[in-house]
């Protein structure tokens, strides 16, 4: 367990999960993430209303519907990057492994560091790869000898599939790769401080489809040691990279489940319609 969880001293390492999909449905798995009437208002207009979402661990959950329905807003909520909008108020709870992160005595920046967060456009430091992995790491205390930074660096860098490309030149600026090779070093930074979770926000949207299949090809690699939540427009990525999806419509949670049971059996005539294209 690193040092950085120790405001967050509730994460469990791996939570039990039933993997099987004709398991007994009476028999519910605990979740990681339990968010619970949450309401979310940048100040007179409501932005989600009375959201309750279980997250379970080391699955990917997609959070699909039409631009504006509140999919980002909700992702935020989950590592508080809306306390950076002065405006904006967030009711309910959100719990991580059974702790309200709202709570007044969770350190944020540690939440942030427990919580990464991969955005829609890459956004490598004005650094070397090397700092840009290492960046982390080093002001989180997390590496006792450059020979173990250099270690947690090369690490990352594997796991987001990218070290066997820029292994030969590390000292080289995170903006002289590829817009795919970009966002794989985003994930490589942000693995590089030990989450527990991932968010992705459309991670995919700047980048070609050679690049989109190699992160979504990623994305499957990594649910083994980490939760991932991604929103997408793209309901084709939503139903190959999730396990369970959400659908958001108007600020509310319509529906959420198994991915091929939205996608192929939705119980709500919104999703069916929004599958169809008949809304979106």
């Amino acid at each position: 367990m690193s040092k950085i969880v120790e405001s967050l001293p509730n994460i469990p390492e791996v939570l039990p999960l039933d993997p099987a999909p004709q398991a007994d449905p009476a028999v519910r798995v605990k979740p990681l993430i339990t968010a619970r009437n949450v309401n979310v208002f940048y100040g007179q207009k409501q932005a989600l209303q009375n959201i309750s979402l279980e997250v379970p661990a080391n699955q990917v959950t997609a959070l699909i519907g039409p631009s504006g329905c509140g999919k980002t807003t909700f992702l935020r909520c989950i590592n508080r990057m809306n306390d950076l909008i002065d405006i904006c108020r967030v009711e309910g709870s959100i719990e991580i492994g059974g702790q309200d992160i709202y709570h007044k005595d969770v350190d944020v920046v540690t939440l942030r560091a427990q919580v990464g967060m991969v955005f829609q456009k890459p956004n490598p430091f004005p650094k070397s790869i090397f700092e840009n992995v290492a960046y982390g790491p080093r002001i989180h205390g997390l590496a006792a000898s450059k020979a173990e930074l250099q270690d947690i660096v090369e690490a990352s860098l594997e796991k987001a599939g990218l070290l066997a490309e820029v292994h030969d030149r590390m000292n080289a600026p995170g903006t002289s790769l590829s817009g795919g090779q970009q966002q794989r070093l985003c994930i490589a930074r942000t693995i590089a401080v030990e989450p527990k979770i991932i968010l992705m926000d459309e991670p995919c949207s700047a980048l070609d489809p050679i690049a989109t299949a190699r992160i979504e090809e990623l994305i499957d690699e990594l649910r083994e040691n980490y939760t991932i939540i991604i929103v997408t427009h793209s309901m084709q990525q939503a139903a190959r990279v999730s396990q369970r999806t959400a659908f958001f419509h108007m600020g509310e949670l319509v529906e959420e489940g198994a991915t091929e049971q939205i996608f192929t059996a939705p119980r709500d005539e919104r999703t069916q319609s929004y599958i169809t294209g008949r809304i979106g």
